[in-house]
């Protein structure tokens, strides 16, 4: 049977001196690339099945190649694998491991292809797969929150603007709200997806192959949906990945801004939130404190993510066609941003099932900050009064309500009426947090009705993608 010496290099045949050590670890890839194990060994048997339906593997050698390939698998899921800097990558290692279990039979995997666009392949199927369980984790976040909304109904919170009391909101108008942001979320992986899912292998080192083969069937048996049209392209372009990372940071990025609002929400000064004491951790010196570590990790893990992107921006940036060297570096980021934003969302989830409203500390502090000042503008309008007008009538009752401490809603009316005489008994109809939301209308408000509309729409929509998934 034949072997490669351990020493020995698939592409050493017109070298007379072996590689320097120090060259050798400066240029291996198997201490991160090794994860891409599976998909690896997936397009590989994919690859030999097209090479034996056109003929230049007969059935057997193909049945030989892809029963190796699954004990090979095997052997690397169960920790029987021996990694080796020399062998550089997992491709190697897997090839090298299949060359010294069936000879020179082995030898033939390689036929038609490059690593290349071997690697390409590699890292669009591992994309493919990993969009998907982020689009999941997304999904289970979003459930959360419209779990939420029937029990929270009844709940109005102060929504801010400049971190300052603007106007009341209902709990579940607030849980929606990160839903459409996480939806879009969905739609951009769900958009890159199809970028990704481009089969590239046949583009061999850059230029294709005279060999006949037969690219499509390959793209078939792996589920690609189409092939990438341009050899130079398909081995030296990774803006996939540079989409994929934005995707990501986006993610993170409006993860950031939960967290960042519930870290408030759950100190003594809002109150507004108890977080689930199994998401926090204590004080090694101060025995009260419950910390809300887990919401500041992920608002800091955030920088990582956009650090990921940054890293692969600068990377792709000035490399001329076609493959070079310097995108092996495009994994580590592309993995580490992947990895950092599912175990976010992994936690998001039930985090957010978890957390509870401190109702009456939100009720005893809801009317602070004449959350209904805005409506009584509305109120004013309605009535014929320009809005410029109404904003100075208003702006002038806020101020004497300042004054004398009290909100809008204890004002007596001849105060009202002194600044306008337009006012009657009806101004007490919109006034406090609880009227001011029961007067929205609009499309998409906190209207009541209008939340119980999208809680039905969502409640209806997360089942759906539930089945598909």
């Amino acid at each position: 049977m034949s072997t490669i010496k351990e020493t020995e290099k698939a592409w050493s045949g017109v070298f007379t001196e072996g590689t320097d050590q120090r060259v050798e670890m400066f240029t291996e890839s198997i201490s991160f690339d090794r994860r891409l194990y599976e998909v690896d060994i997936r397009a590989s048997i994919a690859h030999a099945r097209m090479l034996s339906d056109v003929g230049i593997l007969t059935v057997e050698e193909f049945r030989r190649i892809a029963e190796a390939l699954v004990v090979i698998r095997r052997e690397i899921e169960d920790g029987k694998f021996e990694y080796k800097t020399e062998l550089e990558d997992i491709h190697m290692h897997i090839e090298h491991a299949l060359i010294e279990k069936i000879g020179d039979v082995g030898r033939k995997l390689h036929t038609a292809r490059s690593r290349n666009d071997q690697v390409v392949t590699d890292l669009r199927l591992w994309m493919r797969d990993a969009i998907d369980r982020i689009d999941r984790c997304l999904l289970d976040v979003q459930a959360a929150f419209v779990g939420r909304c029937d029990a929270d109904f009844d709940v109005i919170l102060p929504g801010y603007t400049h971190l300052q009391r603007a106007q009341p909101v209902l709990a579940s108008h607030y849980w929606l709200a990160y839903c459409e942001k996480f939806q879009r979320d969905r739609e951009r992986l769900n958009d890159c997806r199809k970028r990704v899912n481009i089969l590239g292998l046949g583009a061999a080192a850059l230029a294709g192959t005279s060999l006949p083969i037969e690219p499509a069937l390959t793209a078939k048996y792996l589920g690609f949906a189409r092939l990438a049209d341009n050899s130079l392209d398909a081995t030296s372009d990774r803006d996939f990945v540079l989409e994929a990372a934005f995707c990501l940071v986006e993610i993170a990025l409006h993860l950031s801004t939960l967290a960042e609002e519930w870290i408030l929400w759950s100190t003594s000064e809002f109150n507004f939130l108890h977080l689930p004491q199994t998401f926090c951790t204590g004080s090694s010196i101060m025995p009260q404190k419950v910390n809300p570590d887990v919401l500041e990790l992920i608002r800091g893990k955030t920088a990582r993510v956009i650090g990921s992107l940054q890293t692969l921006l600068v990377l792709a940036k000035g490399l001329p066609l076609a493959y070079n060297r310097d995108l092996q570096e495009d994994k580590p980021p592309i993995f580490d941003a992947f990895d950092t934003v599912e175990a976010a969302l992994s936690l998001a989830a039930p985090l957010i099932e978890g957390a509870m409203l401190q109702r009456e500390a939100i009720q005893s502090r809801l009317e602070l900050g004449y959350l209904d000042a805005t409506v009584l503008m509305e109120y004013l309008i309605q009535k014929d009064v320009p809005q410029r007008t109404a904003h100075g009538i208003v702006g002038r009752l806020v101020r004497t309500a300042m004054e004398r401490s009290t909100p809008l809603a204890s004002l007596p009316l001849n105060v009202f009426q002194e600044i306008h005489d337009g006012f009657d008994d009806g101004v007490f109809s919109v006034l406090g947090a609880v009227n001011a939301v029961a007067a929205m209308k609009s499309y998409g408000s906190t209207a009541p009705s209008e939340v119980r509309k999208q809680i039905d729409v969502w409640k209806e929509k997360i089942g759906r993608d539930r089945v598909a998934c």
